[in-house]
């Protein structure tokens, strides 16, 4: 029997098109993916089958029944992985920079989902589809760090209730063009796709979601910052996105930083550097975290200055 989630829509989603309300109170599923939910009769409002453009009331009872898990077409490949915490229901693994995380046109392998198929055999859960099997959140190509993995469904989706309800701990790291002004501080403004350019995000008001980032400025230096940001919600590009519309693109982003970069970076300085959430199973609170790899301390190191001791020490 498929797994099954009732909803109960609240006054404040009156209205709404049925597949934000789902894709909104259930953030394992993009908005797309609960549309092909809905095509495939998942979805019920009041116990009857709907289409995407319906709107909800409130009141209402909405369910979506999990389909069952689908067969993988992927290959497993033995490439290492670097495990940081792993047990019978997850698994914390350090992504190296460079490394896609799941298949998509161009990548078809050699991507962290590959290795996981390798590492982990049918032991993935199956809630964000085939090509994605067991990603609990996903971080950009060029960001290495730590990243979330989930073995079956129930411990997916205890996971990410924690992100949807703001208690699933991420910390960063990176280094910004510019000065600072402030030591420390907050960007609360909504992310959505760029008007112009599809394949960017931006701050927008239109087709946009809420997002918050809290930043520390680590160490200043002449040029740039040495920053610790952490994520309040999870949106697609957010650090970069924010820290641009600051005016302190990161160091080495080819998509929102300068056109002429001159760092050598070759893709963002960003380090997903520490996970904190309670296990879906014991409840425990547990943190894992990650030194700053190479690339990052090597450029560190080029700045000169007190920036040394963070190479030696770690984070």
């Amino acid at each position: 029997m498929p797994e099954s989630r009732e909803i109960r829509v609240s006054q404040e989603q009156d209205g709404e098109r049925i597949d934000k309300t789902v894709s909104g109170v259930c953030p394992q599923f993009s908005r797309s993916a609960v549309q092909h939910l809905i095509a495939q009769g998942c979805v019920t409002a009041g116990g009857r089958t709907v289409n995407k453009s319906y709107r909800v009331s409130a009141g209402e009872t909405v369910a979506v029944a999990l389909p069952d898990p689908v067969s993988l077409d992927l290959q497993p490949e033995n490439i290492p992985l670097d495990i940081r915490y792993e047990d019978d229901f997850l698994l914390v693994v350090n992504k190296p920079r460079g490394m896609v995380v799941h298949p998509a046109p161009g990548h078809s392998g050699g991507t962290l989902v590959n290795a996981l198929l390798h590492h982990c055999g049918g032991s993935l859960s199956g809630i964000n589809g085939v090509m994605r099997p067991g990603i609990v959140h996903r971080i950009d190509k060029d960001t290495s760090g730590l990243l979330m993995v989930a073995k079956n469904d129930t411990a997916h989706l205890s996971l990410a209730r924690q992100i949807q309800d703001h208690i699933f701990k991420r910390e960063y790291y990176a280094v910004a063009h510019g000065r600072f002004r402030e030591t420390e501080g907050t960007v609360d403004a909504p992310i959505g796709r760029h008007p112009q350019q599809r394949k960017k995000m931006a701050v927008t008001e239109h087709n946009s979601k809420h997002a918050v980032t809290h930043f520390k400025v680590l160490e200043q230096f002449d040029r740039f910052a040495f920053l610790r940001l952490r994520l309040e919600t999870g949106r697609t590009h957010q650090i970069r996105v924010h820290m641009a519309y600051l005016g302190h693109p990161l160091a080495g982003d080819e998509v929102y930083g300068p056109k002429k970069d001159t760092t050598g970076l070759n893709g963002q300085c960003l380090h997903a550097g520490l996970l904190g959430f309670h296990h879906p199973v014991t409840g425990e609170y547990l943190e894992v975290r990650s030194e700053l790899p190479d690339y990052f301390t090597d450029f560190l190191r080029k700045l000169g200055g007190a920036s040394y001791r963070w190479c030696e020490k770690g984070i």
